[in-house]
This record gives C-alpha cells, sequence and structure tokens, in this order.
C-alpha cells in the first residue's frame, strides 16, 4: 500500500529530474483560489513524475528486458522521457485516436509507438499482451504504488508552497494523481479536503464510488482525452475510497469553458483534463467561498487543431459567440435591414450564409445564418429579443 515515506523518498529522487511547479493566485476564479501549474511540468503533465519514480525502480533484469506503457498520450512521455534518460528500451501503446502532438512528442523521447483502435482500454490489452509475448515491464500509468508514489510528490509541493491550503481540487481519470496527491495531504494534514473531479463523459470513479466496489464504463466521450478512462484501478479506487472527501463532475461545455478563462486571465494553456478543477470552480461544483482553494492544472498537452474547436465552443458557452438562424423575406434590402438591427445590439459580425432552397422556407422567404461575437449571455438574450420585436422569426440551430 501507498505510504507517505515512499512519496517522500519519491520526491527525493526526483530532485533535477522534475520541476517543482509554481503555484499561483487565479483572483478571476475567487479570491481564495490558487492554480497549481502541473501543465508547465517537463513533458507538459504530471505524468513524468509517476513514470520516473516507476522505471528506477526497476530491477537490472527488467531493465534488460524493456518497459512497456499504454497511455492517451502524457503517461506515455513520461515513461519515454524517463526511461531514454535511463538507457532503457520503451514501448508505448496508444489508442489511435489519441492528438497527433502527443504521438510525435512520444516518439520524439525516444519511445517505439504502437497506435491501437479504440480508447485506454484497448491499448492496455494490446500492452498486455506484448508483455506476455515479448518479457517486457508493464508500467502502468496509474494502477502502481511507484506511480502514485511518484504523483504524490505534488501533493508535498502545494503543503509547503501553501501551508494554509484548506482544499485541494484534482482531476481523476484511472485515479493515479489523486490517489498519491491524496494520500500525502492527508497524511500530513487531515483537516484539507481534497477533492476530485471528472468528465460527465467518462465518470468511472464517481460511479465507482456510488456502487463500492470499480465500475467498468461501457463507453466513455469527453474532450478531456487524458482523463477518458472506463475502469479506475482497484488499488486506486481502495485510496481514494479512504482519502478523498468528494468526486464532482462537469460537461465537456463547462470544460471548454475554463480552458478559454485560463488562457485568458491566467496566461496559460491547459488541456481538457487539466482544466477540470477550474470548471468545477467556475461552475459552482466546488465551495470556494470561505476555503484556500488549489485547482492542480494538471496537463497542458492540447492538440493544436482541437484548440481551435474547444476555445469556440467556450466561447459560445460563456455567451461571447452566438449564431442565429432568421427567417427573412427574400427581396432587396431585406439582409440589409437585418444586419442594421444586429449592428445596432453592438454585436460585431463574424459570418453569414445566405439560403434560399431550404427544407424551413417557402417560396418567398429564406434563411440567413450569422455568427456573432457578443459580450455575454445577456447580450445574446438582448439580440434575440430585439430581433424578434422587429417581427422575425428566429429558429434555433
Amino acid at each position: 500500500m501507498l505510504t507517505l515515506d515512499m512519496i517522500k523518498d519519491a520526491q527525493e529522487a526526483l530532485k533535477g529530474v522534475a520541476r517543482v511547479t509554481p503555484l499561483t493566485p487565479a483572483k478571476s476564479l475567487g479570491r481564495n483560489v490558487y492554480i497549481k501549474s502541473e501543465n508547465l511540468q517537463l513533458t507538459g503533465a504530471f505524468k513524468l513524475r509517476g513514470a520516473y519514480n516507476k522505471i528506477r525502480s526497476l530491477s537490472p533484469e527488467e531493465r534488460e528486458r524493456g518497459v512497456i506503457a499504454c497511455s492517451a498520450g502524457n503517461h506515455a512521455q513520461g515513461i519515454a522521457l524517463s526511461a531514454t534518460r535511463l538507457g532503457i528500451k520503451s514501448v508505448i501503446c496508444m489508442p489511435a485516436a489519441a492528438p497527433i502532438s502527443k504521438i510525435e512528442a512520444t516518439k520524439n523521447y525516444g519511445a517505439e509507438v504502437v497506435l491501437v483502435p479504440g480508447v485506454y482500454d484497448d491499448a492496455a490489452a494490446e500492452a498486455e499482451r506484448l508483455v506476455r509475448e515479448k518479457g517486457y515491464t508493464f508500467a502502468h500509468p496509474f494502477n502502481d504504488e511507484y506511480v502514485m508514489a511518484g504523483q504524490g510528490t505534488i501533493g508535498l509541493e502545494i503543503l509547503e508552497q501553501l501551508p494554509e491550503v484548506d482544499q485541494v481540487v484534482v482531476p481523476i481519470g484511472g485515479g493515479g494523481l489523486i490517489s498519491g496527491v491524496a494520500c500525502a495531504i492527508k497524511s500530513v494534514k487531515p483537516s484539507c479536503r481534497v477533492i476530485g473531479v471528472q468528465a460527465a463523459g467518462a465518470a468511472s470513479m464517481y460511479a465507482s464510488r456510488k456502487e463500492g466496489h470499480p465500475v467498468k464504463l461501457p463507453e466513455v466521450s469527453t474532450i478531456a482525452d487524458g482523463i477518458a478512462v472506463k475502469m479506475p484501478g482497484d488499488k486506486t479506487f481502495e485510496l481514494c475510497e479512504k482519502y478523498v472527501d468528494e468526486i464532482v463532475t462537469v460537461k465537456d461545455d463547462e470544460i471548454a469553458t475554463a480552458i478559454l478563462k485560463l488562457m485568458e486571465d491566467q496566461k496559460t494553456v491547459a488541456e481538457g483534463a487539466g482544466a477540470t478543477p477550474v470548471a468545477a470552480v467556475m461552475f459552482g461544483k466546488v465551495d470556494v467561498t470561505d476555503k484556500k482553494t488549489v485547482c492542480l492544472v494538471s496537463g497542458g498537452n492540447v492538440d493544436t487543431t482541437m484548440l481551435s474547436r474547444i476555445i469556440a465552443r467556450g466561447l459560445s458557452k460563456s455567451g461571447r459567440m452566438t449564431r442565429i438562424c432568421a427567417r427573412v423575406v427574400d427581396k432587396p434590402g431585406s439582409l440589409v435591414q437585418l444586419l442594421k438591427i444586429v449592428a445596432g445590439t453592438g454585436a460585431n459580425i463574424l459570418d453569414i450564409t445566405h439560403e434560399r432552397e431550404e427544407r424551413h422556407t417557402d417560396i418567398g422567404h429564406c434563411l440567413v445564418h450569422v455568427t456573432l461575437e457578443t459580450r455575454n449571455a445577456q447580450h445574446v438574450d438582448d439580440i434575440d429579443m430585439e430581433l424578434r420585436a422587429h417581427g422575425y422569426e428566429l429558429l434555433h440551430e
């Protein structure tokens, strides 16, 4: 079982390997809220800590045979970098749909990458097969005491950087990060609350807590690919039961909004998994009124092609961008009149599409789709009311 001594030993071993990442106030989230920026860790995520601690623990025989891991990306990079530093062969099984940036980064750190159709659990099955076939040592991304001990060093850092901390909010996928962090914090400061956050579309630990045992979800779907795990580990589940005070969930729209918030206010980039604690605070899932709260932003390896879509989603969720569809009379001047009304509300027009032949329209009308840059949700409502007041029929898209 994971112990505080194991975490302290890992902390000593990680000196000169992993960065001590900054802990900074995030006043826009609340006067008591702080960000622990593991997205600024080497490889762009906290996973290096547990990966290196695991690799360094291997016997000479295990080092000779090489290591294998399965990961959506961050654990892969941590294992690859750690193994390369220690002169050990590494093979990483990754879901074929993992972000290209994470796949390429893993290769660049020196690993052999095997892409597997499906999600994390499918990659795990292939890794287990290769263990039997090739004799590799399997480095589990979360259900391993050495991995959890490495992740737990973040908990010790938080207590050193903010001794008066009242609660720490941590992302949960398989549970390795929160198990280590919670063990460290509860062992040193039992009064500090530890709250886990899962994506609503991949809430396996949340479901497991309700059932009282590890539960396997039939499927997972979330923009937070780093925590898209169908089933937590038996060891991580046990530690969560022992140390974690509460688990909450956040929707993908809320995660996207949190990513946007971090970019605009904290000038930092978080991936979906890393932004879940911030989403939990922003949308009232965690009470930060009178509690010094640390949000652990676990990683920043977001795929750039996905980032533009996430930003658009966040803008829409926060009322900063909207798309209206109005039915207008098909005659000269109708479009100009519509746009004058929109301009009068102070909205900025980003895009216009004009459709004549569409199933929602008759011969004498057409549909106009307008994408607008807006101030907030109230501004969107005001635009809607103004157009309806001028007799426009609006269709919801």
